[in-house]
């Protein structure tokens, strides 16, 4: 039992997605909730196996979200194969942003520390123990 409960969907996610399309006034019973979850379970199962078999095939030990598309395109669910991968590259483009994005803000943040630890001219204070070195008179 404890083995099937920890290869399945939690019950709540799956009866929180249901909720989602149905009407606000819509009951879902306890084992509208299981059904679902079996078939969800099943067909995550079936789709990540036949990816799964793929990379088996190519001797590699990770699968990507691109092995799924082409999982769902080799089981002939072509519709769901389109959605995945539009999804998949909004996703990677979101990613990618929010990289960019921290690391503006980190460079940032260094540059505002640097400005910061300058002197009014603007040049770099040079710390107690620090000598002027020919490389630092340069940029002193």
């Amino acid at each position: 039992m404890v083995d099937e409960q920890n290869r399945t969907l939690p019950i709540a996610n799956v009866g929180r997605i249901m909720k989602q399309i149905l009407p606000p006034s819509a009951k879902l019973s306890l084992e509208a909730k299981q059904r679902m979850q079996e078939c969800a379970t099943e067909f995550i199962s079936f789709v990540t196996s036949e990816a799964s078999d793929k990379c088996h095939r190519e001797n590699r030990k990770t699968m990507t979200g691109d092995d799924i598309c082409r999982a769902l395109s080799a089981l002939g669910l072509d519709n769901y194969a389109g959605a995945i991968v539009r999804y998949l590259h909004k996703y990677r483009e979101a990613e990618r942003e929010r990289v960019i994005a921290s690391q503006n803000k980190a460079t940032s943040s260094s540059r505002d520390e640097d400005i910061e630890e300058s002197d009014q001219s603007g040049q770099p204070s040079l710390q107690a123990d620090e000598t002027p070195t020919p490389l630092m008179n340069i940029f002193i």
